[in-house]
């Protein structure tokens, strides 16, 4: 009944043993907690998990590549997740955030003053002055250090890297913040080259490595995401990426608006239904004829099976799903879809409880344990 979900698939050079995978996601859980709820899902069955946020440079707010203590963690992960069967994919990201700026928000934060909802609009007025500002010399420092990090990723175990196109690669994509004057800045060719330049650096380090690509889009009409590509540029930018190097597309929405815009529960008046970024693969589907994940809101088995066996998508990736029911791929490829805890995109204790710095949770997780 589910053979396409069920079915392998050459994801960029990568097979995979199906076509489910696990969302790039802020967890906010200790590194112990990370590894055990990682496990638990891979041993789910979905085909490949993709770690969020894994810092580009030597420095950042996840553990990082480059320390000791940092690469062992990975290398751990990488263990853990390999035994049940699944494929890693480490997402090299560099954030976009002004830490100078940052500073003098933090005695409004330590004394509750500015609430982490009031901090994230604040912080993202620095982007544009940040990444506008940046010397061309720091610019291509970092986009050479994504080729360091990508080996360093696939020394620690990883399968596949993931460059995140939102964040820093976004926001040098986003005419609303990159107003640079030099060949970062202007037309769509030049906001491009930070996210070419990032990729042909793995490449150059990499030659065989399959590269993924978070490409997180702008839409207008009505107005969604800040930064990431406008939906009428993606003819420019997808080509020029594919040229670089780039192996598959992971297909979202652009960041730095509200977060119940990219992780919509399922009242949001535009991305309220399931599937409901898919539209986006759409419109990368007829520019390219690489592997398409799609993302957002996915939660039924018939539905993910019709777009996988249609062609729209190639792979289907869940966050809020997973961390309902792990057990998600599982039980379709056993017949036992009618058993699956279905997220009901509540966002109360995921999103809720990222916010609110306990982690990332489900509320079933409360009913088991009421």
């Amino acid at each position: 009944m589910y053979e396409t979900i069920s079915s392998p698939v050459d994801y960029g050079g990568l097979t995979l043993k199906n076509r489910m995978i696990f969302a790039p996601t802020s967890m906010g859980l200790s590194q112990e907690d990370l590894v055990e709820r990682l496990k638990t899902i891979a041993a789910g069955g979905c085909a490949m998990i993709i770690i969020g946020d894994v810092p580009v440079l030597p420095h950042g707010f996840a553990p990082s590549l480059y320390t000791k203590k940092g690469f062992a963690f990975y290398s751990a992960l990488a263990d853990a997740v390999h035994k049940e069967g699944c494929k890693l994919c480490a997402q090299l990201h560099q954030s976009d955030s002004n830490m100078r700026a940052m500073v003098k928000y933090i005695p409004g934060v330590l004394t509750k003053r500015i609430s982490m909802e009031e901090l994230r609009p604040l912080l993202n007025q620095q982007v544009g002055p940040y990444i506008t500002g940046l010397s061309e010399k720091k610019v291509e420092e970092i986009t050479r250090a994504f080729g360091e990090a990508a080996r360093l990723a696939m020394e620690a175990g990883f399968d596949m890297v993931q460059v995140h196109g939102d964040r820093m690669c976004g926001s040098f994509s986003s005419a609303v913040f990159n107003h640079r004057t030099d060949r970062y800045g202007g037309s769509a060719e030049n906001r491009a080259r930070f996210g070419v330049e990032a990729v042909s650096a793995i490449r150059c380090a990499l030659p065989q490595v399959p590269i993924d690509y978070k490409l997180a889009v702008r839409q207008e009409e009505p107005h969604y995401g800040n930064a990431g590509v406008l939906e009428s540029e993606l003819p420019v930018f997808v080509p020029l990426l594919e040229q670089a190097g780039v192996t598959s597309f992971h297909v979202t929405l652009a960041d730095h608006g509200e977060l119940s815009d990219t992780i919509p529960p399922k009242r949001h008046p535009e991305f309220g239904a399931e599937g409901c970024f898919l539209k986006f693969c759409d419109e990368v589907r007829g520019l390219t004829k690489l592997p398409i994940c799609g993302v957002g809101g996915l939660t039924d088995p018939d539905f993910v099976e019709e777009q996988l066996r249609s062609g729209r998508i190639d792979c289907a990736a869940m966050s809020r799903q997973l961390i309902a029911d792990p057990s998600w791929p599982k039980k379709v490829q056993e017949g036992r879809a009618g058993e699956i805890r279905r997220c009901v995109r509540c966002n109360k204790e995921c999103l809720g409880g990222m916010m609110a710095h306990r982690g990332v949770h489900c509320i079933y997780e409360r009913e088991e344990t009421a």
